[in-house]
């Protein structure tokens, strides 16, 4: 009766039982049999009516495993599809057991088949979505490395295999310190034991620029983040990868030609500056001339007096060598590429030195300079010479916008922002930015001037955004334009550049 009853509730759930006398050739089926195949039962009674239902990619391999167990006897498990009548295909799982008689040949076959669509269909899912999953991790530019919590790497991209020049094959298995140089290398066991004792995430979630090692053991520098994934009782960790040996050299080269174009920058503006500077010099210069013809008729004719006023003449002459040295000075330190180096520096010096040069020439144009310089106002974090460069370009600027005014007045003011930072205005009493252009004044090549090429002041806004500052522009109560210079204030404490 129980017998029965196992029987009855294996056919309710779907499992067909069969068995074969062998001697005899009787079979014994249940009737999900005739279910699972879609043909009466009857039609199931020898091994070649089953094996015609069976599709015929499988009959081999159906035919085989059941000749092995009826040879030697034991079990076996096979999968197969059969074709139901009406066309319909259908995965079932057999496994069998061939008991053998006392003779050692085999007496009774018997065993249980099941369906496993559902099965099926859940692993063609699966492989549909890490086929899907593969083809991204193929595609995507960052390397990936999975890793578990001992540091063995169980998955390696294809983008990693490029990156590194280890095959996947290959390097599975091995620790994923042989990605890294020394001496991080030999740290590495020591990072992987203390974060399986404590659990402790120091760069789990965290993105950080390390040195990477590639097969033939060349070093590259790489920005690495890192995930941390649960699959039951075991722990992986996942790091996306990205070679920046490029983005690196992107950005120096980008800093070079920034370099450039400000060098330029600067060479441009001196030609425009020539011929006001010629004059400039040209004033000390006849002023020693003079100064010299003057001492040699005095001492033609020698007497203490002569003697007294030629010793007036060439402190004179010395005083105006001293001017023009100071303005070859400031030239050669203008036009001078330099090397981009920030240093602490006086606001004040920045704002005379710069002016100087800039403002070379400007009373014959009619034009009064005013400074309002705050004495709070210190020291700066900054390059001298860009700085320098920004300020220049702004007053010029302002002499020019003036030119056809009637009133020429150009204010260079200085005042504390908050603990931070300082600004530095520079105003004219010119007509004042357009307003088709005020909004894009700061981009490269939009210009007011009828021969302006319009990069100056886009070089001026990335020197000042690099120095961590804004340049900003308005138009002040006099209708003219003020640009506002912001910049950070050094550290106190620091020693100012003497230089």
């Amino acid at each position: 009766m129980m017998l029965d009853d196992l029987r009855q509730t294996l056919d309710e759930v779907g499992h067909c039982i069969w068995s074969l006398d062998l001697p005899t050739g009787q079979v014994t089926l249940s009737p999900t049999c005739g279910r699972l195949l879609g043909v009466p039962a009857e039609r199931l009674a020898t091994f070649a009516a089953f094996q015609a239902l069976v599709h015929p990619d499988d009959r081999q391999a159906r035919s085989d495993a059941i000749g092995r167990a009826l040879g030697e006897g034991g079990g076996y498990e096979v999968e197969f599809r059969v074709v139901r009548p009406e066309g319909g295909i259908r995965w079932l799982r057999s496994r069998g057991q061939v008991r053998l008689g006392p003779d050692g040949r085999p007496a009774r076959h018997s065993g249980v088949i099941l369906g496993i669509d559902e099965q099926k269909k859940a692993e063609a899912d699966l492989r549909a979505r890490e086929a899907h999953m593969q083809s991204i991790l193929d595609t995507v530019p960052e390397a990936m490395v999975v890793t578990d919590a001992d540091g063995l790497i169980h998955s390696f991209s294809t983008a990693a295999e490029r990156l590194f020049g280890y095959p996947a094959a290959e390097i599975a298995g091995c620790n994923v310190s042989v990605l890294m140089p020394e001496p991080m290398r030999g740290a590495h066991a020591g990072h992987i034991e203390r974060y399986r004792r404590t659990g402790e995430r120091r760069v789990i979630g965290t993105t950080r620029v390390v040195t990477g090692r590639r097969r033939d053991g060349s070093t590259f520098p790489v920005e690495i983040t890192l995930g941390e994934m649960r699959s039951g009782e075991q722990v992986f960790v996942t790091g996306f990868i990205n070679d920046l040996t490029q983005h690196q050299w992107t950005q120096a080269r980008l800093r070079e030609l920034q370099s450039e174009l400000v060098h330029i920058s600067r060479l441009s503006a001196m030609g425009e500056m020539a011929s006001a500077l010629a004059h400039e010099l040209n004033q000390p210069l006849g002023a020693i001339a003079n100064y010299t013809n003057g001492c040699r008729r005095l001492l033609a004719d020698p007497d203490p007096e002569a003697i007294a006023r030629t010793r007036e003449g060439l402190d004179k002459t010395a005083e105006q060598a001293l001017r023009a040295g100071q303005i070859i000075r400031r030239l050669r330190e203008f036009v001078s590429r330099g090397e981009t180096e920030k240093r602490i520096e006086p606001v004040t010096r920045l704002i005379e030195e710069a002016s100087a040069l800039a403002l070379v020439g400007a009373g014959e144009q009619g034009i009064t300079a005013h400074f309002a310089l705050d004495p709070q106002v210190s020291a700066v974090l900054a390059d001298r010479v860009q700085v320098q460069q920004v300020l220049v370009n702004l007053i010029r600027n302002a002499r020019e916008a003036m030119l056809q005014s009637a009133r020429r007045e150009l204010t260079v003011e200085t005042r504390t922002l908050g603990p931070g930072s300082v600004e530095i205005a520079v105003s004219d009493t010119g007509p004042g930015i357009a307003e088709e252009v005020a909004d894009r004044l700061f981009q490269p090549f939009v210009t007011t001037k009828p021969g302006g090429m319009g990069v100056g002041l886009s070089i001026c806004r990335s020197i000042v955004e690099a120095h961590g500052g804004r340049l900003t522009v308005e138009r002040n109560r006099a209708g003219g334009a003020t640009f506002r210079l912001t910049l950070p204030t050094a550290r106190e404490g620091a020693s100012l550049h003497a230089g």
